[in-house]
C-alpha cells in the first residue's frame, strides 16, 4: 500500500498519473488506499491553484502599479495583461470556489510587495505607492480611450 508520502510525491509530480493510480486501486476494490490517494490528489490540485492565483494577482498588481507610476508609457499590452490576469483569477475562483475574496485578502499584502519589486525592476525606478485598493486592482477599468 502506498504511504501518505508516496501519494504526496506522486501527486506533486503528476496529477494525471495519480488519477491513473487511484483508478487502478478502485478497479481492484482497494477503497482505503484509493481514498488516501484521492485526498492527496485534491490537496495537490488545491495547492497548484493557490499558487496560480497568487501568481496572477502579483502580475495584475505589477501592471496596475506600472499604469499608475508611468502614465507616459501606458500601452494596450498593459490593458490586455490586466484584463487577462483578472480573467485568470476569475477562472480559478470558478474552478475552486474556496479561493474567494477572503483568500485573496489573506495573500494581498504578500502579492503587493512582490508586485512592487517586479514593477520597480521593470520600470527602473522606485515605486511611490504604499498600497492598492481592491477596486484599483480588480474592478477599475483601464483604457487608452473612452468607450461609449
Amino acid at each position: 500500500m502506498p504511504t501518505k508520502q508516496d501519494w504526496e510525491w506522486l501527486a506533486a509530480g503528476s496529477e494525471y498519473q495519480t488519477a491513473i493510480a487511484i483508478q487502478q486501486l478502485l478497479q481492484e476494490e482497494k477503497w482505503m488506499e484509493a481514498s488516501v490517494g484521492l485526498y492527496e490528489l485534491i490537496e495537490s490540485m488545491g495547492k497548484s491553484k493557490k499558487l496560480a492565483l497568487t501568481s496572477q494577482l502579483t502580475r495584475l498588481m505589477a501592471h496596475v502599479i506600472k499604469w499608475k507610476c508611468q502614465p507616459e508609457l501606458r500601452s494596450s499590452s498593459w490593458i490586455i495583461t490586466i484584463r487577462s490576469a483578472r480573467q485568470e483569477i476569475a477562472d480559478i475562483q470558478e474552478e475552486v470556489p474556496s479561493l474567494n475574496r477572503n483568500f485573496i485578502e489573506s495573500i494581498w499584502d504578500k502579492c503587493f510587495y512582490r508586485a512592487v519589486k517586479d514593477a520597480e525592476d521593470e520600470m527602473g525606478k522606485l515605486c511611490e505607492l504604499s498600497a492598492l485598493s481592491w477596486e484599483e486592482v480588480l474592478t477599475e477599468e483601464y483604457a487608452l480611450f473612452k468607450r461609449n
